[in-house]
């Protein structure tokens, strides 16, 4: 293990991977844009990253008795389950997360989540923020017996913040977007059995939950 100035690089012989789950469907989702930022300091931390686009699933309504699940379920399962860490990104609709997102949660449960290192991105249009979103977010991870990172991204007004392209006009947002993609993976490198004493030295000294600061 590598410390650099307080920063941690992960190596090779210990590769992690970090999915981040996009809960909006639109062509040009402002909550992939705040995602694909994430899954980029993932990178930069030495995650192996993907992003899950709900879109890419059929994905049926929830229903308990159910008696068969089409393939996409089983697909969206595997491909969570393999994750080390998880970034969540919804937009905040009526006070609460992205229908699509808790549907698509729904179908999973304490395989895909439990143990796992959870990050949370809302995004919302207007000045408030997705402050609710998160905080129901971070009830299901918990419920889901994950650990959710106390760090948090709000992103208020985010048609001001990312253009087209996906670029960011504020430096402090993508600066919190990359540190929170970091984070998630360098607790779930440390929380490797062999490394539990490292994981929560590091746990303890995480950034503060911002809340819905802006």
């Amino acid at each position: 293990m590598l410390y650099i100035s307080g920063k941690m690089n992960i190596t090779r012989e210990h590769p992690v991977r970090v999915v981040a789950i996009s809960g909006s469907l639109r062509d040009t989702s402002y909550t992939r844009m705040a995602l694909d930022v994430t899954l980029r300091g993932a990178a930069e931390a030495g995650a192996v990253t993907e992003m899950i686009d709900l879109r890419d699933y059929e994905l049926p309504f929830f229903k308990k008795d159910r008696p068969a699940l089409p393939p996409d379920v089983a697909r969206l399962r595997a491909d969570v389950k393999r994750a080390d860490g998880i970034i969540l990104g919804t937009p905040e609709y009526h006070g609460s997360v992205s229908g699509v997102l808790k549907n698509a949660l729904d179908l999973m449960g304490f395989e895909e989540f439990e143990g796992k290192m959870i990050g949370l991105v809302g995004v919302s249009g207007g000045a408030l923020g997705a402050t609710e979103a998160l905080n129901t977010l971070r009830t299901i991870g918990r419920s889901l017996h994950a650990w959710v990172l106390p760090q948090q991204v709000s992103v208020p007004e985010v048609w001001k913040v990312f253009d087209a392209s996906g670029a960011m006009s504020s430096r402090a947002l993508e600066g919190r977007l990359l540190e929170l993609g970091r984070q998630v993976a360098r607790f779930a490198f440390l929380h490797a059995a062999e490394r539990a004493g490292d994981f929560l030295q590091l746990w303890e000294t995480a950034p503060p939950n911002p809340g819905g600061e802006h």
